[in-house]
């Protein structure tokens, strides 16, 4: 029978499943799997799993019940194991590496911090600060210019967009380092000039909830900060 794999935790870990319910559309319930001082949860594998809204919020609600008794390593979405005797194994073989994470993981959250901009701000913001860029603007609009000033003009707002967010992403960036014990960092994309997970120490999540909403403050009119968190270490396993 092959099983579902959400979690492994440490076998102290208090289990707090009650009410909780796995993926499937007829979810099996969720027990533990043992070996030594590791436990990995599980429940019977659906014989179809969809990546579905219901069955991705399933897998995260029940990372986040263990994550609130303590130190889990959570799973990716999907992770199925042909038996229960495969999760054992896995456990066997890597106790010493898993122990030692779940360890460096105690007491500590993650943070996502997403950043959009809004385009028409920034466009404005381009069109007001560049004098180049305003001067062949206002001769296109008015019936005017070359296809070679309408090519110069999009490359030239390209450049100056991507300058944009670059800076505004290590703005950002430098505005939360430290208050993180590490940091996973996505390149930046039309759609987020910063994309990042912190390792936040829980003593510090405050800290750095505040320092989040400080820096979307200062960031100013058309810029967008998205914090998430605190949340299991999905980033840090």
């Amino acid at each position: 029978m092959s099983v579902y794999v959400y979690a492994i935790t440490k076998a102290a870990h208090p289990l707090g499943l009650d009410h909780v319910k796995g993926v499937g559309e007829d979810p099996a319930e969720l027990h533990a799997v043992s070996s030594g001082e590791l436990t990995a949860v599980v429940s019977e594998a659906p014989e179809v799993l969809s990546v579905s809204r219901r069955d991705v919020e399933a897998h995260l609600t029940v990372q986040e019940q263990l994550w609130a008794d303590g130190a889990i390593l959570p799973l990716s979405f999907g992770f199925v194991a042909p038996d229960e005797a495969a999760v054992e194994g896995l456990l066997q073989e890597q106790a010493e590496e898993f122990s030692q994470r779940l360890d460096e993981l105690t007491g500590r959250a993650e943070f996502n911090v997403k950043g959009v901009l809004d385009e028409d701000t920034l466009l404005r913001a381009v069109l007001t600060e560049s004098a180049q860029a305003r001067e062949l603007n206002d001769a296109i609009r008015e019936g005017g210019g070359t296809y070679e000033d309408r090519l110069a003009l999009g490359e030239l707002v390209a450049q100056e967009v991507q300058r944009r967010q670059e800076a505004l992403g290590e703005e950002a960036l430098a505005a939360l380092r430290p208050y993180a014990l590490a940091e996973q960092v996505t390149p930046p994309s039309q759609q987020y000039f910063v994309n990042a997970s912190f390792l936040v120490d829980g003593e510090r999540s405050d800290e750095f909830a505040e320092a989040g909403g400080e820096l979307a403050e200062a960031l100013g009119e058309g810029v967008e900060l998205r914090l998430r968190g605190p949340l299991p270490p999905y980033s840090f396993v």
